[in-house]
């Protein structure tokens, strides 16, 4: 069986055309995943105490998982693609402090540093960070 070029280039085309979509499919329903599961959120209190959540579905329940780790009066801060960082001092673990969230984890990590200096901390070290994994 002879098949005419016509035919065998459409035939080529057709499967490329599938490859394509298939591909695009495949591509779109990874995006929509990490999409899904982007979210998290850093919660800071007093004395060093902390909690943490990433890959949540939703901000609302990344931030109320936070909070339940970080027990008694703490501030929750969201992140969505992004890292967050909370320092202490260490010569005075109940005093000064400082958290931040950004793009990048070491811009979160110099953020929270730079504010616990501010907040007048005489040795600030980073306590805790957290990044969502999409981020």
């Amino acid at each position: 069986m002879i098949i005419s070029t016509v035919a065998a280039q459409r035939r080529a085309l057709i499967i490329l055309v599938l490859t394509l979509l298939i591909g695009a499919s495949r591509f779109v329903a990874d995006n929509f995943v990490r999409e899904a599961h982007a979210a998290g959120a850093f919660a800071v209190g007093k004395c060093g105490a902390y909690g943490q959540a990433y890959d949540y579905p939703a901000e609302a329940s990344a931030r109320a998982a936070a909070l339940k780790q970080c027990k008694g009066d703490c501030t929750a801060v969201t992140m969505k693609r992004a890292c967050a960082a909370f320092a202490i001092d260490m010569k005075n673990p109940c005093g000064a402090h400082g958290y931040a969230v950004a793009p990048r984890i070491s811009s979160s990590l110099n953020a929270a540093t730079r504010k616990c200096y501010e907040y007048g901390g005489k040795e600030c070290v980073i306590r805790a960070w957290a990044c969502d994994a999409k981020g």
